[in-house]
């Protein structure tokens, strides 16, 4: 297994073990569903083949990111955070901005309270969160995998 699917597998390995041991108060997720609560919320917004998606991240919170199918770019509008994408840790202090790979998972530290930003095409202008998140992201390497080969056929 090469360093990504490794890096990968083990950061899922660990979301696993969040999740099977979660307290109510202090882990939010299933696996299964991108969180979007009163701790991280989430704001959606649209234009012309575009979709953005802005989260707000306390300080001193951890987050197991969704694999994403398409390259973008993210923006840190305000904050300081460590992310670790294929075992390498990179710190972005506010304002800036990355791009962000296909495939990755990553670990994201908060060290300070944080607004990002994810800016995605969307291609049919569809306002369907359901259908958004479906296009874009993937909770886990199996379902990732899945998609990936659907579609590619």
């Amino acid at each position: 297994m090469d360093k990504l699917s490794n890096y990968t597998k083990r950061l899922e390995d660990f979301q696993n073990i969040l999740i099977a041991n979660k307290n109510d108060s202090t882990v939010f997720g299933d696996g299964e569903n991108l969180v979007n609560n009163d701790v991280f919320k989430i704001e959606n917004n649209f234009s012309d083949q575009l979709y953005m998606r802005k989260l707000t991240m306390p300080k001193d919170c951890v987050i197991v990111s969704a694999m994403h199918h398409t390259e973008h770019f993210w923006f840190l509008m305000k904050g300081k955070i460590i992310v670790t994408t294929n075992g390498e840790d990179v710190e972005h202090i506010a304002p800036c901005y990355e791009k962000s790979i296909k495939g990755a998972k990553r670990l994201i530290r908060s060290l300070e309270d944080s607004v990002f930003i994810n800016v995605h095409k969307n291609p049919t202008n569809t306002k369907d969160m359901k259908q958004v998140e479906e296009s874009l992201y993937s909770i886990t390497i199996e379902e990732y995998t899945k998609k990936e080969k659907l579609w590619q056929e």
